[in-house]
């Protein structure tokens, strides 16, 4: 049985969108969870390519437009900025989910331990293929 990083970003597309509002015999997803899944889900997003590309090609566009209204700014200021606004700003679970797609794309971006782990996620989906 293979899931691959097309499925992993699947299930773990249909496990935010599911999830989060809740109603089934589950509880709905709490802060933290969404918070860590929808990181999951945007390395399983950049591994999986094809249609799921769009987000991380979403998330570039994005993030050059930021870099392009602040000249010099680096991607370490913009996790940080992040991390802070997600820390201290009172979110829904579904803005958590969104952020946190975002969050993940950045703060791999700006290297250090996050994109260790994002490289460790992405050839954890490639071998699960």
């Amino acid at each position: 049985m293979n899931l691959g990083p097309v499925g992993l970003a699947f299930v773990l597309t249909l496990l935010l969108v599911f999830g989060i509002p809740g109603g089934g015999q589950l509880k709905p997803l709490g802060w933290w969870p969404t918070l860590i899944l929808s990181m999951l889900a945007g390395s399983a997003y950049k591994a999986a390519g094809g249609p799921f590309g769009v987000v991380p090609d979403f998330v570039g566009t994005l993030i050059g437009t930021a870099k392009g209204m602040l000249p010099g700014l680096t991607m370490t200021a913009l996790a940080l900025g992040l991390a802070i606004f997600i820390l201290f700003k009172k979110l829904t679970t579904k803005q958590i989910g969104l952020l946190g797609i975002l969050f993940w794309y950045v703060a791999a971006a700006a290297g250090g331990s996050w994109s260790y782990v994002s490289e460790s996620i992405a050839s954890l989906g490639a071998s699960l293929s």
